[in-house]
C-alpha cells in the first residue's frame, strides 16, 4: 500500500512534466481503475450477500457441484478483475507506459482456468473442449516463450554488467 501511495505522489509531482498524451493515458487508466474498482465492489457485495444469505437461510448447499462451480466461478471472476486492476495501476502511476503482454497472457490463462472450473462436462461438446484446450496450450506456450526471452535478456544484461565491473577493477 505504501508503494501505491508513493507512486501516486510521484505522479502528482511529475504531472507538469508529462506530455499531453501521457496525461491523457494516465487519466484513462485512472478512470478504468475506478470503474473496475466499482465493478469489483458491487460484485463482491453481491457474492457476499448471496453466499451468506444462502448459507443462513439454508438455500445454498456448498456441497452441491453446480453451486460450488458457480461460487468459485464468481470468486475467480473477482480475482481476474483485481489482477486487471493491478496492471492498470502501473499505467496510472507511470511505472510502465503500456500494459505488459505477459500480464495480459496470465490474465487470459486465469480466465481460461475460470472457464474450466465452471464448465459442465456433460453439457459441452468435444469440439468446444478441444478448442479451449488448444487456446490454453497456445497461451501457455506463448507465455513460456516470452518468459524465456526475458530470462535470456536479464542473463545477458547481468553478464554485461559483471564484465563492466571486472574491467573497472
Amino acid at each position: 500500500m505504501k508503494n501505491q501511495i508513493s507512486g501516486w505522489r510521484i505522479l502528482g509531482k511529475d504531472w507538469n512534466a508529462l506530455t499531453f498524451y501521457q496525461r491523457f493515458e494516465s487519466g484513462v487508466a485512472f478512470a478504468l481503475t475506478f470503474l473496475v474498482m466499482l465493478v469489483v465492489s458491487v460484485a463482491l457485495f453481491r457474492l457476499f450477500v448471496g453466499v451468506i444469505g444462502g448459507l443462513v437461510f439454508d438455500a445454498l448447499n456448498p456441497l452441491d457441484h453446480e453451486i460450488f462451480q458457480q461460487v468459485f466461478g464468481e470468486i475467480m471472476t473477482l480475482l481476474i478483475a483485481l489482477e486487471f486492476n493491478h496492471t492498470l495501476q502501473y499505467v496510472v502511476t507511470r511505472e510502465q507506459s503500456v500494459i505488459q503482454t505477459k500480464v495480459v497472457l496470465l490474465i487470459a490463462l486465469l480466465a481460461l482456468a475460470r472457464k474450466f472450473i465452471v464448465l459442465d462436462i456433460g453439457k459441452i461438446s468435444a469440439d468446444v473442449l478441444l478448442a479451449l484446450a488448444a487456446v490454453t496450450l497456445v497461451l501457455g506456450i506463448t507465455y513460456w516463450l516470452m518468459r524465456e526471452r526475458d530470462d535470456r535478456l536479464v542473463e545477458t544484461n547481468s553478464s554485461k554488467s559483471g564484465a563492466d565491473t571486472r574491467m573497472v577493477s
